[in-house]
């Protein structure tokens, strides 16, 4: 399912290459919400990563994701991730915050699929 919502751009974080065939760069969002302002945090990955460049700090957005979470164990204890992930950034204008997409779909490469069985890793990716 695909999300939408507008907010202004907080922070940007540089490019990581995680691996060799994986990277990913993470923003913030900078939501009015009542008396207390949410700062939620975005993953973008492979050719997605390039979206922020056209943007800088204070640019109002609106960001299409998904809502991904994935669980994890490490010496018998499961511990749950979850996953903003950015598939589309668009210069802000009208429009509700936190709606479901409608019928827009995520692209096949929007968000990869991650699992590490190796118990000496601290996280799954």
């Amino acid at each position: 399912m695909s999300f939408e919502i507008q907010g202004k751009l907080y922070e940007v974080f540089d490019e990581q290459q995680v691996s060799d065939k994986f990277k990913k760069r993470e923003f913030v969002l900078e939501i009015p919400d009542g008396q207390y302002t949410q700062y939620p945090k975005f993953q973008l990955t492979q050719d997605k990563c390039s979206l922020l460049n056209q943007f800088k700090a204070g640019d109002e957005l609106k960001v299409t994701f998904n809502l991904t979470g994935k669980p994890f164990v490490k010496n018998g204890t499961t511990m749950y991730f979850t996953n903003l992930q950015a598939w589309r950034i668009e210069a802000g204008g009208a429009g509700s915050f936190g709606a479901p997409a409608g019928s827009q779909q995520a692209p096949a490469d929007a968000a990869p699929s991650f699992y590490s069985s190796d118990a000496d890793n601290d996280l799954p990716f």
